[in-house]
């Protein structure tokens, strides 16, 4: 059994890409969504929110209601297909082309290495959270996950939680979300 679970979100409406489907966008190879899948791989299960699309992994899929109803909908959405299994649940967006194994892997030491935190998230190297790519305590997101989820900010839910920075060391904190976030990511070395 994985030592933890993941959610991916893969919605949104990609307004400053022209409103393509984002997560299937190309980069080196694979697109957004399986490069976010690869880096969760080691994760039983993995619960992805948002249309149903091919990829190469085998995943759970699910939606928040109201669809368009914004990330920490979409959070509390895949929450709510996990049982209480590993306990640890990496919360991500599909749109890091550099994420990897590995940074999930420091994610969750942090995690396991201080017993009173209740998440983990990578930070730039100014300190500043990238609040969709960490590791959490499942039992903590479900006790602080208000009642109303509908166009709520997921740092609202998280930031009370004050979780361990974890210092990105490569690229893997970037994300698209404009056309030029996206040729940097095809040209950049990973």
């Amino acid at each position: 059994m994985a030592d933890f679970a993941a959610v991916v979100l893969a919605g949104g409406r990609a307004r400053r890409l022209g409103g393509v489907d984002k997560v299937m966008l190309p980069v080196r190879g694979r697109t957004l969504l399986d490069r976010t899948l690869d880096a969760v791989s080691g994760a039983d299960p993995v619960v992805v929110v948002g249309p149903e699309r091919p990829t190469g992994s085998p995943v759970r899929w699910t939606s928040e209601r109201p669809a368009g109803g914004g990330p920490l909908a979409a959070v509390d959405a895949g929450l709510r297909l996990l049982d209480d299994g590993p306990g640890v649940v990496a919360i991500l967006a599909a749109d890091h082309p550099d994420l990897t194994a590995d940074t999930l892997a420091r994610l969750r030491d942090a995690l396991a290495g201080d017993p009173e935190a209740w998440g983990a998230v990578l930070a730039e190297a100014g300190g500043r959270a990238q609040w969709l790519v960490g590791v959490w305590r499942l039992s903590a997101l479900r006790e602080a996950m208000p009642s109303e989820v509908e166009n709520r900010p997921v740092k609202a839910l998280l930031a009370p939680l004050d979780p361990l920075h974890v210092t990105a060391t490569t690229a893997e904190v970037s994300d698209v979300d404009t056309p030029s976030d996206l040729d940097r990511a095809r040209t950049s070395d990973p």
